[in-house]
């Protein structure tokens, strides 16, 4: 068994080529791995194995068709992570974001098409669907993104459906919750103000901190996404949700806690362009169908991500 990952020496990715390398996943304890990223600013070497017998790295583009065609033939199935993800990063920018999330999604699934891959997993958020006030998503719920990152993955939702709609490509989407966990960039919400609280800085929270999220530990998105790749009907889409719902400011107070500090170093400033106030994701599909339930508590791996950061600041001051 031979899978390729994109994205895979980023967080998420990494983390789920970790896991497979490490006999993680029963009855995949032999599965020969091959990562391909671009290594952006959020990817990182370092996140994999330097040299492991059942893994080969290609730095490569995922818009690189000849490349992909060359590299894609001899796998039995392809993950694909890769992604520009950033909400911040969007804003100022949106142009990588279409390019990479739309387009490269394209490529990646016409290689597939091309090389006969038989089975693939296009890995989604819960932010497609926008903001919801009450209640939760289902897998029906219409798309409304928000944020041109939002917007660019759900066109790169859509695109994936219609391959596997129009050509029969054995494909399944998985939609995340917010992801938490060790290797996480420094840009995002939890490693952002850990790192911050210890480095001494204060903590930049936007609005009055009422916006609602729903976090997953990546260890839990991954055997999901496992369990999709194995187990999921073609065509289909999967809401990953962590059951944990969080003000970020609910956030903000736990991390101040685990580090020692006090409310002294929050500094509330001008909320972000188009905030969603609150992602909430109905995930009876996967518990239901797949028999998947998220296992880390979140308290306990709030806790050891903080842990983390703090016993590796080799790893993620080289990444601010």
């Amino acid at each position: 068994m031979r899978f390729l990952v994109t994205g895979g020496a980023g967080f998420i990715g990494s983390h789920y080529v970790r896991t497979l390398l490490s006999g993680g996943y029963p009855g995949y304890e032999q599965t020969r791995v091959t990562v391909l990223d671009k290594l952006s600013y959020a990817g990182n070497r370092d996140n994999l194995p330097a040299a492991h017998p059942r893994l080969d790295f290609v730095q490569g583009d995922i818009c690189d068709l000849p490349l992909l065609l060359d590299l894609f033939p001899g796998h039995d199935a392809v993950v694909h992570f890769a992604a520009e993800s950033h909400v911040d990063r969007s804003l100022e920018s949106a142009a990588e974001f279409v390019r990479t999330n739309v387009g490269g999604t394209q490529t990646v699934l016409d290689a597939c098409l091309e090389t006969g891959i038989e089975r693939m997993v296009h890995v989604s958020t819960d932010e497609v669907y926008g903001s919801i006030t009450d209640g939760s998503w289902t897998e029906e719920w219409p798309l409304l993104p928000n944020s041109p990152y939002a917007a660019s993955k759900a066109g790169s939702d859509l695109i994936a459906r219609s391959y596997w709609r129009t050509h029969g490509l054995d494909l399944s989407i998985t939609r995340c919750s917010n992801n938490y966990g060790p290797h996480q960039h420094p840009e995002k919400l939890i490693p952002f103000f850990v790192t911050n609280l210890l480095e001494g800085r204060p903590l930049p929270l936007y609005g009055d901190g009422s916006n609602v999220r729903e976090w997953l530990h990546v260890d839990d998105h991954c055997r999901a996404v496992h369990k999709v790749l194995t187990d999921g009907r073609p065509g289909e889409i999967y809401n990953v949700g962590g059951g944990n719902e969080q003000t970020n400011l609910d956030i903000t107070e736990l991390l101040l806690t685990l580090c020692g500090e006090d409310h002294s170093v929050i500094r509330f400033v001008a909320d972000r362009k188009g905030h969603d106030l609150r992602y909430s994701l109905d995930d009876a599909k996967i518990r239901n169908e797949l028999g998947y339930a998220p296992a880390i508590p979140f308290e306990q791996g709030l806790a050891d991500t903080v842990a983390w950061y703090r016993d590796n600041p080799d790893w993620w001051k080289a990444g601010i």
